[in-house]
């Protein structure tokens, strides 16, 4: 049986996480200045289909509060702060997908599921609570 989903829901500031990630790339010779651009086209094509979580104070509350619970740097913890906006704070069985294991295991912290996770190294499979 295929599971279908929603729009992706993306937190305001992962495009620049992301142009600064293709930028890192491309300095450390691991990505083309060319596969800078395709990805960059890539990105802009997925941002006219997303739905963009922006930064509230809301969501700020909900930040400040993850720090002291789970082991998140601070650009993670808006991630999750805006997965958990965008749920109303109730994410029991609500999708999560993150290219991050320790997000990734953030989130099922939180009560997410978790779809895939992968890090630098490759896929690392599902996680458990």
């Amino acid at each position: 049986m295929s599971r279908t989903y929603s729009p992706m829901v993306v937190w305001w500031g992962s495009p620049v996480e992301a142009v600064s990630a293709f930028a890192r790339l491309v300095r450390e010779d691991v990505m083309s200045v060319s596969g800078m651009h395709q990805a960059r086209a890539r990105l802009d094509a997925l941002r006219r289909t997303w739905v963009e979580i922006l930064p509230t104070e809301s969501l700020r509350t909900v930040a400040e509060s993850l720090p002291t619970r789970l082991p998140l740097r601070a650009g993670d913890v808006f991630q999750l702060a805006a997965a958990l906006i965008w749920c109303r704070e109730q994410p029991k069985g609500r999708p999560f997908i993150s290219f991050d294991h320790r997000l990734g295991q953030a989130a099922i912290e939180a009560g997410f599921e978790v779809i895939a996770v992968r890090s630098a190294k490759g896929l690392e499979g599902p996680l458990r609570r």
